[in-house]
């Protein structure tokens, strides 16, 4: 058992040099002055100017790491009143207050006449993404945010309390989950019909919740000038390295490539199954019938395994997740009042993250935790990076890094998978999830951009579209008669339609980017280690295409690009045999 990391020492924080050592958040009346000065402050060099940018960049760590334990504390116990309470309060009393003061920082900062005499390859990143950010500041919006942060909220509330009871024992969804991966047909359909019907009881009040937050975020988008949401949110999420039409693409991209692959997929299961009609519930069961993996027991048990997993890598990785497990950063194991979903959240101050999971038993979790295990990775690549914004990439890179440690990792699987069999079985599984990453992700997507390209659209020509999109790229060769009431429904189960609205395409993109760091990984390990690491290290102080090019590859979702990836994984399931 690993106790302490083999190459760094336990973190501390930077010292602060702007913000007094034992500074905390308490309320606005304390963060008011700071505030102020930066406002107010005289600049009357280039090195005033930068030394500006540090203490703004001081006091940005200082408020998103309070943020952080906030967000944290309470998604671990959504039954807590006061943690929740606690949370909103920095929702409703400080963000709503710093709003305004963000925009007179960037404007300050644009406007300085010694702007030109920064470095300016240092900062263009940075610089880019402040010039967007005035361009999208309106004052009436920040009112609208805190309405929608608030109501955001109530959906991690809505899906933490949902339970089923089955064999007399009440339990999460998720643990119900695990029931679907059982050999017995009727605990499978069982366990999918307790869960779609809990679901259903709360499908009104979640159609309610996704239309009032359409409302809002329409209303935010035509403040700041753009026809629709969707609009806005490509310049919110900083998009410079591609625009909608080109996500319209990739989603015909991936409809010709990977489709027939996943329908293929499932025509195989049903014939290992002997089914005449493959079924929902069938779709998670091993087509050998084997029954489920149980790479461990214990959310302590996983941790050690991958641990190991990560130090037979690579030393520092290991090294990153000892870090957090002395410090207290993990929260694994699914219980009652928990929020759903998982997360890595990153702690701009410390610069050691924390995971937050909802493990069983399954091998969904040790892909789970490997996942956040590379975005945890990848905040320990950025913490000495001196500006707070470069700590914080976009997606499309964030998501490289969990996706590609998925599959950087699969030689050693046999930590969890000590026979062949289970080791052949865990990957096959993994990589045939791969593929199926694609068109839920284009399902997804293309809901979104209908939604808000459409924001005045009524509930059943939602429930229309969704079912027209989920056919068009998701399960046809499953028999969903009998069970039709339920595909309307099936989106509600996706946290990010309500929490982070259109981050998803960047999964099917760095899962593409995922895929060639494993092929360049078969072909060169160690060079493509180092670039993995490179890459990450690079933060967002370079573009998208270039951080993809550090690591070795492409950022490039082409038709023939995703067919030779694709082709890639297919080889590899073949070798499995």
């Amino acid at each position: 058992m690993e106790n302490n990391p083999k190459t760094t020492a336990l973190p501390t924080p930077r010292p602060r040099t702007y913000l007094p050592a034992n500074f905390e958040v308490t309320d606005w009346a304390s963060l008011e002055p700071i505030f102020e000065e930066l406002k107010n402050r005289e600049i009357p060099s280039a090195e005033a100017l930068e030394k500006w940018i540090s203490d703004r960049s001081e006091l940005e760590s200082v408020l998103s790491e309070n943020m952080a334990w906030r967000y944290i504390k309470m998604t671990c116990d959504t039954q807590d009143e006061a943690l929740t309470e606690a949370f909103q309060f920095f929702v409703q009393e400080i963000e709503p207050k710093a709003s305004p003061y963000d925009d007179a920082f960037n404007r300050k900062l644009v406007e300085s006449p010694f702007l030109d005499q920064l470095d300016q390859e240092k900062y263009r990143i940075y610089l880019r993404g402040v010039k967007r950010a005035i361009e999208l500041f309106r004052e009436e919006n920040i009112p609208l945010q805190t309405e929608i942060s608030t109501k955001q909220q109530q959906y991690g509330a809505i899906a933490g309390a949902m339970t089923v009871t089955l064999d007399g024992q009440e339990m999460t969804l998720q643990r119900a989950a695990d029931r679907l991966k059982q050999t017995d047909r009727a605990v499978r359909q069982e366990a999918y019909l307790a869960i779609q019907e809990r679901r259903l009881q709360d499908k009104e009040k979640l159609d309610e919740l996704y239309t009032e937050l359409i409302r809002l975020r329409h209303q935010v988008a035509t403040n700041a000038g753009f026809d629709n949401f969707r609009d806005y949110m490509f310049a919110a999420l900083g998009r410079f390295d591609y625009r909608p039409e080109d996500t319209f693409a990739f989603h015909q991209a991936i409809k010709e490539n990977v489709v027939p692959v996943t329908t293929q997929i499932d025509r195989e299961h049903k014939e290992q199954l002997g089914l005449e009609a493959l079924k929902p519930w069938d779709l998670d069961v091993d087509p050998t019938l084997q029954p489920p993996l149980e790479p461990f027991k214990t959310g302590e048990e996983l941790l050690e395994k991958t641990i190991a997993c990560f130090y037979r890598l690579d030393g520092f990785l290991g090294d990153c997740l000892v870090t957090m497990r002395e410090m207290g950063h993990l929260d694994l194991e699914s219980r009652k009042g928990k929020a759903p979903g998982g997360y890595n959240y990153p702690l701009d101050e410390i610069g050691v993250p924390f995971i937050f999971m909802n493990a069983t038993s399954s091998l969904r979790d040790v892909v789970t935790l490997l996942h956040e295990g590379g975005h945890a990775v990848h905040s320990f690549l950025t913490r000495d990076l001196p500006l707070n914004a470069a700590k914080h990439p976009p997606s499309e890179v964030a998501e490289l890094a969990s996706m590609s440690m998925e599959l950087l990792t699969l030689d050693h699987w046999d930590l969890f998978f000590p026979t062949q069999e289970e080791l052949v079985r865990a990957k096959r599984q993994h990589l045939e999830g791969v593929l199926e990453t694609f068109p839920w992700v284009a399902t997804i997507d293309k809901f979104q951009h209908w939604v808000y390209e459409n924001p005045n659209h009524t509930v059943e020509e939602r429930h229309q579209n969704w079912v027209r999109l989920f056919e068009e790229f998701n399960q046809q060769e499953v028999d969903w008669s009998g069970l039709e009431h339920l595909k309307p429904f099936i989106w509600q189960k996706q946290l990010h339609l309500y929490e982070v609205p259109f981050y998803y395409i960047e999964y099917a993109m760095a899962q593409l980017g995922a895929i060639a760091v494993w092929k360049r990984y078969k072909e060169d390990p160690a060079a493509a280690l180092d670039g993995y690491k490179k890459a990450l290290s690079l933060g967002y102080t370079a573009t998208i295409g270039e951080i993809y090019e550090a690591a070795g590859i492409r950022f490039d979702f082409s038709s023939d690009y995703i067919q030779s990836l694709v082709d890639f994984v297919k080889s590899e399931l073949a070798k499995l045999g």
